[in-house]
């Protein structure tokens, strides 16, 4: 029977994929990420079967370190910002 990570490890996981779901500069990534980012982990919070959630645990490390990649990319040849977000230089 597989153990199931600690709730720190999980924790740790979580807020380092919200993190890096926020880093997106593109609004849609930025905003697909972070509820993306949130229904797995809610998923997981649900689990109860210890094989599963180490399964999923796993999957999430995995799907982090190629978030991560994306963003980096992201950032690099992100556009400007949309008329939906908030506009940090205002001309009058």
């Amino acid at each position: 029977m597989a153990t199931p990570p600690a709730r720190k490890a999980v924790l740790d996981l979580y807020a380092s994929t919200l993190r890096t779901a926020k880093s997106f500069s593109s609004y849609n990534f930025r905003t697909y990420f972070v509820q993306r980012t949130e229904d797995t982990f809610r998923g997981m919070q649900a689990e109860q079967d210890s094989i599963k959630l180490s399964q999923a645990y796993n999957e999430a490390v995995k799907e982090l370190s190629v978030l991560r990649r994306c963003a980096v990319t992201n950032q690099l040849y992100g556009g400007g910002k949309l008329a939906v977000e908030e506009q940090s230089d205002v001309r009058t």
